[in-house]
């Protein structure tokens, strides 16, 4: 029995440790997801505060982990565990039962779970988490204490260094939709075996001074002009598989035409500078003036992306600036603003840039 318990609390800890590194390795992706959460749960106020929340989650789950299995302080190490996995199973079960959010996040972009996959990786943590604190085992393999704590302060500093570089730069390990060699017109295709979501269209009312939700199937029997309107949504009853992978690659120039299949229908490179955040003044008027007259005397097709695009128009011509959604900008430029250049659809080359970089082509 001891050695089962000893190989449950390192897989419980080896676990924590993969999970958090997985979501270090893009500490945004995660801060994003969390503010998914904070939309439906209503609090806004905390978006400004999801990426500090992720870099300080991200260490302390693989901290955690490390101590797991150094079995360092191992009743505090486990209760702080638990109170964690309680809280990733309230988040992944309301995930599962509420049909409001797809996917949890738990191992970032690099290793996608179902909310119901989740959900039951949740459920056997938090059963393993139990039978540890429960067993009240002696006598399991252990480091000292001195030099635990030096493994705890060096995986501390070391995964703070990991999610610096993927803020500054991009991620270590590029999972995302947009990474290099990824052929764009291919991923915006369902596959053969596709499966639509299955959605049903949720009303919610105002009944005396109480909210009420029903689908369009399932009106009161009551229902008269005493039910005030206050909004409706699709909820989805049961997730669909095999959907495209990019689902909102969508480019228009600035006055509104759709050139997204210009793009990528082009057999010669382009490049675009996909912007999130907009960079100083002196950047752009130095670097970004410096590589534009490259391309332009080399004949190099080029354009900017932005979501902000107007806040751009000083310092790139109109016919070289592209509008994006938020949504897509944010998936394609992890850090300030990143180059891509694409042939026929596809990922040739992939630079992050931000205020102060400088960049040869």
């Amino acid at each position: 029995m001891k050695v089962t318990l000893h190989i449950i609390r390192f897989l419980v800890g080896l676990l924590f440790i993969v999970s958090g590194l997985l979501k270090a390795n893009d500490p945004l992706g995660l801060s994003y997801k969390m503010q998914e959460f904070f939309e439906v749960f209503q609090l806004h106020f905390l978006n400004d505060f999801a990426l500090p929340f992720s870099l300080v989650m991200n260490v302390a789950e693989v901290v955690a982990g490390v101590a797991l299995v150094l079995y360092w302080n191992p009743k505090w190490v486990l209760r702080f565990l638990l109170v964690l996995i309680l809280f990733f199973t309230f988040l992944t079960g309301y995930a599962v039962f509420s049909g409001k959010i797809k996917t949890c996040g738990c191992f970032g972009d690099c290793l996608p779970l179902t909310a119901m996959q989740s959900f039951t990786k949740d459920l056997l943590l938090l059963f393993a988490i139990l039978l540890l604190i429960f067993s009240h085992v002696k006598g399991w393999l252990k480091a000292s204490n001195y030099a635990a704590i030096n493994w705890l302060i060096a995986t501390a500093i070391l995964t703070s260094l990991f999610q610096w570089y993927a803020l500054q730069y991009l991620p270590a390990l590029d999972c995302l939709p947009y990474k290099k060699g990824n052929h764009i017109p291919t991923l915006m295709q369902p596959s053969k075996d596709a499966v639509p979501d299955s959605v049903v269209i949720e009303f919610t009312y105002l009944k005396n001074g109480k909210e009420v939700s029903f689908s369009a199937s399932q009106f009161p029997s009551d229902f008269d002009s005493s039910y005030i309107f206050i909004g409706r949504k699709d909820k989805i009853v049961r997730q669909g598989k095999g959907g495209p992978v990019i689902k909102d690659f969508y480019l228009s120039s600035v006055l509104d035409t759709d050139t997204t299949s210009a793009i990528l229908g082009l057999n010669e490179p382009i490049w675009l500078l996909v912007v999130k955040e907009n960079l100083e003044e002196t950047w752009w008027k130095n670097e970004f003036s410096s590589i534009a007259a490259s391309f332009e005397k080399k004949g190099r097709k080029y354009f900017v992306v932005s979501s902000n695009w107007e806040s751009l128009q000083p310092y790139v011509r109109a016919n070289h600036l592209l509008k994006a959604d938020a949504t897509l900008i944010k998936t394609m430029s992890r850090t300030s603003a990143v180059w891509y250049e694409l042939l026929e659809g596809r990922i040739i080359s992939k630079k992050p840039i931000s205020s102060n970089s400088s960049l040869s082509f």
